[in-house]
């Protein structure tokens, strides 16, 4: 981030002969990339809370079924152990299913944390003249971006826009992939 940017903020509104609409873009990128990790930090604790809720409850269930299992097979018994059973394993499937939509959530995140590192790198560059009209400039920091990413289906994206595919269309080719993979997995959602 330029501290510059920073300590002049906008101009628009009153420009003089120092205006730029580069400084501009670039504040508008480092607002971007900081509401994204001002959303993410706020998101992480109730996640952690909702986590650590989910896993305690796995553990919970499981000391049930061991308690339940230890009761005698009476007729009495028999119809409570059974009717126990049935809704610990819907409980757990359930927990299961959260703690999937969590782990989808930790993508989420670092997907965020791929576009505010790209921001700042390209506020980087909008914002240095020397940088701004050098195109080997760019392709560092394609580069450094592509390097970032951890999820194939990230670079496939990446490399697809870079090489000329609209975003939309990049997106859309992402999705029929993604969802391709989850049918011939038989619904199985790849864990990380």
């Amino acid at each position: 981030m330029s501290s510059e940017t920073l300590a002049n903020g906008t101009r628009a509104r009153t420009p003089d002969l120092d205006w730029s609409q580069v400084r501009e873009t670039v504040l508008m990128l480092e607002l971007a990339a900081g509401q994204v990790e001002a959303a993410m930090r706020e998101s992480n604790t109730s996640v952690e809370v909702l986590t650590d809720t989910f896993t305690s409850l796995a553990d919970t269930l499981q000391l049930i079924d061991a308690a339940v299992a230890t009761l005698p097979d009476t007729v009495g018994n028999g119809l409570v152990k059974a009717e126990i059973q049935t809704n610990t394993d819907l409980v757990a499937n359930k927990v299961r299913h959260a703690i999937v939509a969590f782990q989808f959530y930790d993508k989420l995140v670092q997907r965020l944390a791929h576009v505010c590192h790209s921001l700042e790198g390209l506020s980087e560059v909008v914002s240095d003249r020397g940088r701004l009209y050098n195109p080997q400039e760019w392709v560092g920091l394609q580069d450094r971006i592509r390097s970032k990413y951890t999820m194939v289906e990230e670079r496939a994206m990446f490399d697809a826009v870079v090489q000329g595919m609209p975003v939309e269309e990049a997106l859309e080719h992402y999705m029929q992939v993604r969802m391709k993979e989850v049918a011939d997995s038989g619904g199985e959602i790849e864990l990380f």
